[in-house]
């Protein structure tokens, strides 16, 4: 050992062991998505509810496809807005996943224009988004999407933003219609 060492040594005061802390106890209905999530079964909507999802990325349309088809859902996929609102009398979607940043029109216009149709304004639209200025301008403008997901997400965030929708019957409802309801 060098004189250095030695020094270092002779002058370092020992350091206590560092004591486990407990996390924070959390509410279940409010547990954020993580570990707490993971204590408690997920609640999945009804085997074969209807799901759109429309977005740009054959990526992100696959891995949702993925995620939901293993738990029971359908699903339809679109690419674009236009084809996904095109496809809306044919598909009958209980569940839309919007993103927010499209080719040709953006999901800002398509979701006004699921609104404004009243065999589609009470589905229930989860708006997703990579682009942070998007989810600002979401959160600014306050418009009718039900939830927001930011991109990438994991398996467990997806559910949990499905499960925040879901009635007694395991059906994804607008929350103002759940409101209503009760």
């Amino acid at each position: 050992m060098g004189i250095f060492a030695q020094l270092q040594a002779l002058f370092r005061t020992p350091t206590p062991p560092p004591t486990p802390v407990a996390p924070p106890k959390v509410a279940a209905s409010m547990a954020p998505v993580g570990e707490e999530r993971r204590q408690r079964p997920r609640v999945n909507a009804r085997e074969g509810t209807r799901v759109l999802i429309i977005d740009d990325s054959k990526t992100i349309l696959t891995v949702l496809r993925k995620f939901l088809r293993s738990a029971g859902y359908e699903t339809s996929e679109a690419l674009d807005a236009e084809s996904g609102l095109a496809s809306l009398p044919s598909q009958r979607p209980e569940l839309i996943f919007l993103d927010i940043v499209l080719p040709g029109m953006n999901g800002f216009a398509a979701l006004r224009a699921i609104r404004r149709d009243p065999a589609t304004r009470d589905i229930p639209v989860i708006m997703m988004s990579g682009n942070e200025q998007a989810m600002e301008q979401f959160f600014g403008s306050r418009i009718s999407a039900d939830d927001f997901m930011k991109k990438p997400f994991s398996r467990q965030e997806m559910f949990f933003h499905i499960e925040r929708l879901l009635d007694d019957q395991q059906i994804p409802r607008r929350a103002a219609a759940r409101h209503a309801e009760a």
